[in-house]
């Protein structure tokens, strides 16, 4: 069955390749993408996702931007990782004829759930304000969202901001402690502990050359790889936002646990931390399921595979 499915981004480099996964994806029927101040600002993410979608041709998915800010705090940008303008200047001279609608993505994603046809998926890659808002606008959202699956927090691994927090949880944790309390049906955490193993390398990027998007790939993850090779001595780009796409593709590829999930939002060395209750010690019930495992050759052949515009084998 096709899954209708809500992008929520922020668009930065890997926004960017979750969505060409997304939309060339049979398995997936992508009704909008929404933006958020993450990455970078509102109107860079939105102006990315733009560019995005019309390289794609399908143009017709409408993107909507949302939340130019988090819902208490200053906004943080990752611009020494993703460049000045999110996508590594990959891009830099196209001006799209896309343009973005002008609805408010919290209300559209308000709409979208109740008037679709079918249960929707939401796949969140950025900042969860714009979810959190139309929390706060139809509490009774949950029932109307078959999956939450979101890129965010780390269970057992460190940090990617700080010692403890990952970014998109770092950035707006009051709007993600919103989400995890909500009471949705299913909420489905890729974290740091599997993206992290989910490495774009040279060997993939010389499958994606001479492809529609392989020039595209390899520019814009170059800067991406370098700071990575820094930081963690491997040459390559994490494909977190890539990855929690793919779990909606394909949810064997990864495997969970479901714990209780909380974060932390007033502290000052662990704001952003996501406490995953693995001993039931907060005799809390489980909210979230907490990838800890993921088949990341299969994922990262899934990838290649779907944005050379190839059909899958099948198994």
């Amino acid at each position: 069955m096709v899954r209708k499915v809500v992008l929520d981004v922020d668009t930065g480099v890997d926004d960017a390749l979750g969505i060409l996964l997304a939309v060339h994806s049979p398995e997936l029927e992508v009704q909008a993408i929404t933006t958020v101040n993450g990455n970078v600002s509102l109107s860079t993410a939105t102006l990315n996702t733009c560019k995005i979608v019309e390289m794609t041709g399908q143009t017709s998915i409408p993107v909507i931007p949302g939340a130019n800010q988090p819902l208490k705090r200053v906004s943080y940008f990752e611009h020494r990782i993703h460049g000045v303008d999110g996508i590594g200047g990959a891009l830099k001279d196209m001006v799209p004829v896309k343009q973005p609608e002008s609805a408010y993505a919290p209300d559209a994603i308000i709409h979208l759930a109740k008037t679709s046809s079918e249960p929707l998926t939401l796949i969140m890659t950025g900042p969860m304000t714009n979810l959190a808002e139309a929390l706060q606008k139809c509490p009774e959202l949950p029932t109307y969202i078959d999956e939450v699956i979101y890129m965010g927090g780390a269970a057992l691994d460190m940090g990617n901001v700080t010692p403890v927090a990952e970014y998109n949880m770092y950035v707006d944790p009051e709007a993600a402690w919103d989400v995890l309390q909500a009471g949705f049906k299913k909420l489905t955490q890729v974290g740091l502990d599997i993206t992290r193993k989910a490495l774009l390398t040279e060997d993939h990027l010389k499958r994606l050359d001479d492809t529609k998007y392989g020039a595209y790939v390899r520019e814009s993850t170059s800067d991406y790889m370098k700071r990575y090779s820094e930081r963690n001595g491997v040459k390559a780009c994490a494909m977190h936002d890539p990855l929690a796409v793919a779990t909606a593709i394909q949810p064997n590829l990864i495997e969970t646990k479901h714990l209780y999930v909380d974060i932390e939002t007033n502290s000052d060395l662990c704001d952003g931390q996501t406490v995953c209750d693995f001993q039931g010690r907060l005799a809390k019930k489980p909210n979230a399921h907490v990838g800890l495992h993921v088949d990341a050759e299969a994922f990262l052949d899934l990838f290649v595979r779907t944005i050379s515009l190839l059909q899958e084998e099948s198994s």
